[in-house]
């Protein structure tokens, strides 16, 4: 449905489309269990050839119609989207798409040091870091047995000097792996500016093995967080926002929660999707997508490419996290697309 008298493009739960996650690589330099375990991801893995992604030029011609639908917020994704050449180009070129006010990228931040002044200057806007511990043994465990949490830090350190000011570090928390370095991470960067966010172990995808006795609730995770220090929530800052917000009584700064298993965000979701092979998904937990990328090379025009795109949103009843303990065993069976085609 089209709410007209708002000139909005609204789903069928009455909520518009704002925020897009383009996926520009489904590769990635790690192996992080909650994401592309190595037992399941391996050298053998039939990852995307070159013609099969989106180029750039068929990702500006996307978010152009996804703007003009009501997009105002692009957050680049992958895999680890540094993995994609001329990173900067494509955010320079995203910049100028009418529309557009903020774009922002996650990453596991190991290329960091490497990209981080070249993307600022291209204009993005923020940057997300995940980081699932400062322990070596633990990081690598974490991650497939790669690099080290120190090149992570380094990485956080020269986007701060690049000029970025809006940096979250996001830690995932599975009870078996790394609840010892909780403390560690909030030590690190309390009275930095740089905002810890704690992520409940989602099933996302069918790779990752999840099993919720893995999953620390946040709740669990507020009270353990307050035997260290007194903490507060704050309003959220915008409709949509995933995150609950704390702040420490004592002024040094605020922490996050995303709580999809515990605290399902469903009913505000504003967010669609775009994998690197132009599927368009509105779901993190989706079954199937709508492939734009055939449409585009089959010489579709834009406006047929914005009608498409148009009726998908206006159909969209997606709420899975509201529903995946509601007993419906077809449901929680089905393959989901896995978190690095669409980012987290």
């Amino acid at each position: 449905m089209e709410d007209k008298n708002q000139n909005q493009l609204i789903d069928q739960l009455g909520r518009p489309m704002r925020d897009l996650r383009l996926s520009v690589i489904d590769r990635c330099n790690f192996r992080c269990t909650y994401c592309m375990p190595s037992d399941e991801v391996g050298p053998d893995f039939p990852w995307l050839g070159k013609s099969e992604q989106l180029s750039f030029d068929e990702m500006i011609r996307l978010v152009h119609q996804f703007s003009k639908l009501g997009v105002e917020k692009i957050r680049l994704t992958g895999g680890e989207p540094l993995l994609r050449n001329d990173l900067a180009d494509l955010v320079a070129r995203l910049n100028e798409i009418p529309g557009i006010h903020d774009i922002a990228m996650t990453t596991n931040g190991i290329m960091l040091s490497r990209y981080a002044e070249d993307l600022r200057k291209a204009g993005l806007d923020r940057l997300t870091v995940s980081l699932g511990a400062l322990d070596k043994t633990i990081f690598r465990k974490m991650n497939g047995g790669f690099d080290s949490p120190r090149q992570v830090l380094d990485g956080i350190e020269a986007a701060r000097a690049a000029g970025f000011g809006n940096i979250k570090v996001n830690m995932v928390v599975r009870r078996d792996m790394n609840m010892s370095e909780i403390v560690p991470i909030i030590e690190e960067f309390r009275g930095t500016r740089i905002i810890v966010r704690f992520i409940e172990y989602m099933d996302v995808g069918n790779v990752n093995h999840w099993e919720r006795d893995q999953v620390v609730p946040t709740a669990e995770l507020i009270q353990y967080i307050s035997n260290h220090w007194n903490i507060e929530p704050v309003a959220k800052h915008y409709t949509g926002e995933v995150a609950d917000r704390y702040r420490f009584s004592d002024g040094g700064g605020e922490i996050g929660f995303v709580s999809s298993i515990s605290q399902p965000f469903c009913r505000p979701c504003n967010r669609s999707r775009l994998s690197a092979d132009g599927k368009l998904y509105t779901c993190l937990f989706a079954t199937e997508g709508t492939d734009l990328h055939t449409l585009l090379r089959n010489g579709m025009t834009d406006e047929e490419v914005y009608e498409v795109i148009r009726k998908v949103w206006c159909n969209r009843n997606d709420q899975y996290s509201q529903t995946r303990w509601g007993g419906d065993t077809k449901q929680e069976s089905k393959q989901k697309i896995e978190m690095f085609y669409i980012g987290g």
